[in-house]
């Protein structure tokens, strides 16, 4: 959902009116909400990889999903509608299927809801060159990944300093999504020590792992405690965090496509072993083109730390994939989805006269 927000974002006055279209009971509710933009929700599930018992009424939500959806259009009449994937969009693709359409696909490889939208997608717009083999037919645009404009306020100084970090010292940033990564966490709970000691730590544990990892970090001696600096969650300063560290430890999931090229962020990626396919497709981009290092779920107890000890007492190479992580950058990808959404949308109103 981020990236239709900074895409709408990057539209500003051109994006009104604009409508939200979500899934009943998802969570993009309250954040949509609380950036003033009007919401409504549709019936939707999945069908691929549910039990034989759920088909029927996954399918029948479906249906009411696109009967909602008819009538969202009848009484909305967009000029142009985004998808950004998931199976809730798929009811409102059959729906607006006389609609122009945009898909954005944050992933190097597509999900099967993606793939599906794509059918009923006129431009899809694609994070890397390396996603035209899924969309041998289609016409696609390589924008990059959206990321929010607030991250672009921080530098290295500034970062340091919002954070109280030590401006001089190694800096490591640990976090797997907005909703953390236990075996992540877990692995650098157990080497913490032996981390602090050489370099400070921002480490965003998500809220599910906070009250462990507080109790955890109460046992560290006083003359490296000060190199800890835990978060549950960070929103604004999360720009903060990446431009402060040297290193990161992450999930390789779509972000780190825009966020860790934004600032040239070296990384450990470790794909959620439950979304291997998706994760380990983007984790090798960014490894191929040197980046950043695989660290397979699994091996994380085994092979973290001797992995991070090695990168940091490897200066030259952090270098060359600080430089390598950086080229990959698309800081205006926002703007490229923007220009893309205000043609389609110009040339549906001068094809129905100027309605809308």
């Amino acid at each position: 959902m981020y990236p239709a927000l900074t895409v709408l974002q990057a539209l500003g006055s051109d994006a009104q009116p604009v409508l939200w279209v979500g899934g009943e009971g998802g969570m993009e509710a309250d954040l949509v909400k609380r950036a003033n933009i009007p919401f409504e929700t549709v019936p939707a599930a999945g069908v691929h990889g549910v039990g034989l018992t759920h088909i029927p009424g996954n399918l029948w939500k479906l249906f009411r999903g696109w009967l909602a959806s008819r009538r969202i259009l009848r009484s909305f009449k967009p000029d142009v509608l985004l998808f950004t994937g998931g199976y809730v969009a798929v009811p409102m693709a059959l729906a607006g299927i006389r609609y122009p359409s945009l898909l954005y696909v944050p992933d190097i490889e597509p999900g099967l809801a993606l793939k599906v939208l794509a059918r009923y997608s006129d431009t899809i717009a694609l994070t890397a060159e390396e996603s035209h083999t899924f969309f041998h037919h289609k016409k696609t645009v390589v924008t990059g990944y959206p990321t929010r404009p607030d991250l672009g306020y921080w530098d290295r100084k500034s970062g340091r300093k919002a954070l109280n970090l030590d401006p001089d010292q190694k800096t490591l940033l640990v976090f797997g999504g907005s909703k953390g990564a236990r075996s992540i966490n877990q692995a650098i709970l157990a080497v913490l020590p032996d981390l602090l000691k050489q370099m400070q730590v921002i480490h965003i544990t998500g809220n599910l792992d906070w009250e462990m990892v507080k109790g955890e970090t109460q046992a560290l001696a006083p003359d490296i405690s000060m190199n800890y600096h835990p978060y549950p969650y960070l929103h604004e300063e999360m720009g903060a965090a990446f431009a402060a560290a040297d290193l990161a430890v992450s999930r390789a999931g779509a972000s780190v496509l825009g966020e860790l090229p934004r600032f040239g962020l070296p990384a450990i990626l470790v794909p959620y072993p439950y979304a291997w396919r998706y994760q380990k497709v983007n984790a090798d981009y960014l490894i191929t083109k040197n980046a950043a290092v695989l660290l397979e779920n699994e091996m994380l107890s085994a092979k973290l730390l001797p992995l991070i000890l090695d990168l940091f007492q490897n200066s030259s190479r952090l270098a060359e994939m600080k430089q390598a992580m950086f080229s990959l950058a698309k800081p205006d990808a926002a703007q490229k989805i923007a220009e893309v959404l205000r043609e389609m949308a110009a040339s549906q109103k001068h094809s129905t006269g100027g309605a809308a």
